[in-house]
C-alpha cells in the first residue's frame, strides 16, 4: 500500500436504477423509488447529487442507469455542470455497473460508489467519512462505508472489522457475513465490531478494475469489450449491447470485496436509511408526539405509530397503532410494518 499518496478528486459515481417494488404503490417500474421525494422536497437522487456537490469539493458525477431511466435522470440532473452518464443496455449487477464507471475514469480517480436511493440525514458526516475513505481509496484500499448499526436488524449484511490501519480512521475487514437470524443480528449489535453494509464505497478506478480482473477475469473483459465497442452521444456513453447481454450478473460484494485482500471499511453513523420498505421509510420521517407521519390528506384519532400517504382521496384513521396506508392513484396498501417486508410480492406490485 502506498502511504504518501497525494489527494485526487473524488468522483461519486451514482448507481441508479431497479423498480423498488418494496414501495409500491408510489415506486413503479416507470418512476422508481430514486426519483419519488420520498423524505422532504427533493428526490432520493437529487438528494445523492446534493452531498456531492461541487461546492462541498467532489468532481462532476458520473450515472450508470438504464435506457428506461434515462429521461428522468437527465430532468433530475438539471444541468449538473460536467455530469456524465453511462446507459447500460440492459441491468447486470452492481460490479458490471461499477466497472463500466472505472473503464470511463481515469485509473487514478478515486470513485465514490453511491445507491440514487439511500437517504442519509447527516449530510455533514457523510461528507467527512466519504474523505476518510478516499484517502484510504488513494493508498491503494477497497473501501466500504460501514453503517453503525442501531439495532438487531436482520435485512442488511454485515461487515466484521479487523486489524486498525495504521493511523487511517479505518480497519482492515474481517469478513463479510449474510444476513443474519435475529439471535445473531443481536449477538453483533452486543459484539460492536460489527457494521451494517450499506452498499457505498470508495476506490481507485484502476485498483478496482485489477482485483476485478484477479477474481472475475471474465466478466472484467466482457465490460472491457463492451466499452471499447460502445459509443458515446454528448454527455451519455452508451456501451456496446452485444457484448454486454454476455456479461455475468453479479454484485460488488461477490464479485470482488469478499474477495480481495484489500478490503477496508471506515465507520460512518450519518442517519442513514436505505428506504427498502414503508416501514423504512416511516422511520426515516418527521412524526408527531404519537409516533405517526401523514403525508397527504388525512385525519388520524387516538392513533399511534400510524404512516399514511396520500396522493388524492381523504384517509382516516381511528384507534389504530402499528399501520401503514399508501394511496397511489387507483391502488391502496395497506399492511402493518411487518408486512412491508413483503410489499413486492404483491400482484399489483409485480404488474406496476
Amino acid at each position: 500500500m502506498n502511504d504518501s499518496a497525494a489527494p485526487v478528486p473524488i468522483v461519486p459515481v451514482i448507481l441508479c436504477g431497479g423498480s423498488g417494488t418494496r414501495l409500491w404503490p408510489r415506486s413503479r417500474k416507470t418512476r422508481p423509488k430514486p426519483f419519488l421525494p420520498l423524505v422532504g422536497e427533493s428526490t432520493l437522487f437529487e438528494a445523492t447529487l446534493a452531498r456531492c456537490d461541487a461546492a462541498a469539493g467532489f468532481a462532476p458525477p458520473v450515472v450508470v442507469t438504464g435506457a428506461a431511466h434515462l429521461d428522468l435522470v437527465e430532468a433530475q440532473l438539471n444541468g449538473c455542470k460536467g455530469a456524465g452518464t453511462i446507459v447500460e443496455p440492459e441491468g447486470k449487477n452492481t460490479a458490471a455497473a461499477i466497472a463500466l464507471a472505472a473503464l470511463r475514469l481515469p485509473a487514478d480517480a478515486i470513485m465514490l460508489v453511491c445507491p440514487s436511493d439511500h437517504y442519509i440525514a447527516d449530510v455533514d458526516t457523510f461528507r467527512e467519512t466519504a474523505r476518510k475513505a478516499a484517502d484510504l481509496a488513494a493508498r491503494g484500499w477497497l473501501v466500504t462505508f460501514g453503517i453503525t448499526p442501531t439495532g438487531p436488524e436482520t435485512g442488511f449484511g454485515y461487515i466484521r472489522r479487523g486489524e486498525a490501519i495504521g493511523v487511517a480512521s479505518g480497519w482492515r475487514v474481517d469478513r463479510f457475513v449474510e444476513k443474519p437470524d435475529r439471535a445473531r443480528a443481536q449477538a453483533f449489535l452486543d459484539d460492536g465490531g460489527y457494521f451494517w453494509n450499506g452498499g457505498l464505497f470508495a476506490f481507485r478506478a484502476g485498483t478496482f478494475l485489477e482485483e476485478l480482473a484477479a477474481h472475475r477475469p471474465a466478466l472484467a473483459e466482457t465490460v472491457a469489450r463492451a466499452v471499447r465497442a460502445g459509443h458515446a452521444e454528448g454527455g451519455r456513453f452508451h456501451p456496446d449491447a452485444q457484448a454486454f447481454a454476455a456479461i455475468q450478473s453479479e454484485s460488488v460484494d461477490y464479485a470482488v470485496m469478499e474477495n480481495t485482500a484489500k478490503a477496508a471499511v471506515v465507520p460512518a453513523s450519518m442517519g442513514w436509511s436505505d428506504i427498502g420498505n414503508w416501514q423504512a421509510l416511516h422511520e426515516a420521517l418527521e412524526k408527531d408526539g404519537s409516533g405517526n407521519s401523514i403525508a397527504g390528506r388525512a385525519e388520524l384519532r387516538d392513533c399511534s405509530n400510524v404512516l399514511v400517504q396520500s396522493d388524492g382521496p381523504r384517509v382516516s384513521v381511528i384507534g389504530a397503532s402499528n399501520l401503514i396506508v399508501v394511496v397511489d392513484g387507483d391502488e391502496v396498501l395497506v399492511c402493518t410494518p411487518e408486512g412491508a417486508q413483503d410489499v413486492g410480492k404483491l400482484s399489483g406490485a409485480s404488474r406496476q
